[in-house]
């Protein structure tokens, strides 16, 4: 017993079962597909709901759109693989929520509508790392939304708010507040 006690220790401490109880933003896991889909609506959830219905699905790894004319994409797996980082993707095992990160001033998979007084088309980086310069370079910003590319177009788009609105869960977004 002390035995595994040890063993169990061990894993947790290495990160292997740290990573495999749950799902998050910013990883991968590559390999074990045995059936790859579109989801239209873009929410990672729906990926993570499909695998909990299949019975042979033991982990998923969710994709965002790529550009206006792309979908996201689900792959269901048959056995679970260690996570990679990669800023693409969503990826949990099954029985497990998806977990968004919440540190910081940036809030995952969150959209703040309204308040728009300047947007403008910025590179893909997942981060909002433009909206974040441009919002803390001007004194107008109070708030800010970075959308995904293939969500509101085929570039990425920056909104710049003069108010701040309230957040609302949305999968194509990130978003912050200048306090």
């Amino acid at each position: 017993m002390a035995f595994l006690v040890r063993l169990f220790c061990a894993l947790l401490a290495g990160g292997f079962l740290a990573g495999a109880a749950q799902a998050q933003t910013g990883f991968d896991r590559r390999g074990g597909d045995y059936l790859k889909f579109e989801i239209r609506s873009g929410d990672p959830a729906e990926c993570a709901q499909r695998c909990e219905r299949d019975g042979r699905c033991q982990a998923w790894a969710f994709s965002y759109p790529r550009s206006e004319k792309a979908y996201a994409q689900c792959w269901l797996k048959n056995k679970v693989l260690p996570r990679f980082e990669d800023k693409c993707c969503v990826s949990g095992v099954r029985g497990a929520g998806i977990i968004e990160p919440r540190k910081g001033p940036v809030e995952t998979a969150i959209d703040r509508v309204g308040g728009d007084y300047r947007n403008f088309e910025t590179l893909s980086d997942s981060t909002g790392a433009a909206c974040i310069a441009a919002c803390g370079g001007d004194n107008k910003c109070r708030a800010w939304t970075y959308v995904r590319p293939g969500y509101n177009g085929a570039s990425a788009r920056c909104y710049l708010k003069d108010k701040i609105t309230q957040p609302r869960a949305k999968p194509c977004c990130v978003s912050g507040v200048v306090r």
